[in-house]
């Protein structure tokens, strides 16, 4: 059974080098990566903060929220 994982980002240049990098590593033959860019999709927003999300960008595996870096917080996306 494939993992599930959500990458969160807004967007920014940090954001994106991180996402760049996730999409190299995640072998997708047993990662189920879902790409969410939160400035092209706000109504998710929710959905991130109840997966733990606090700063993107962030990686949630399997309902833990991964902190990566700190691009933005999502209190300044919505």
């Amino acid at each position: 059974m494939k993992q599930k994982a959500i990458f969160y980002h807004a967007g920014c240049p940090v954001c994106v080098a991180a996402e760049d990098k996730v999409v190299d590593i995640i072998d997708r033959d047993r990662v189920d990566l879902e790409i969410v860019h939160l400035g092209d999709t706000p109504g998710r927003i929710g959905e991130a903060k109840g997966a733990g999300v606090q700063s993107v960008p962030a990686l949630v595996v399997d309902g833990a929220a991964l902190h990566i870096n700190h691009g933005a917080d999502l209190s300044a996306l919505g």
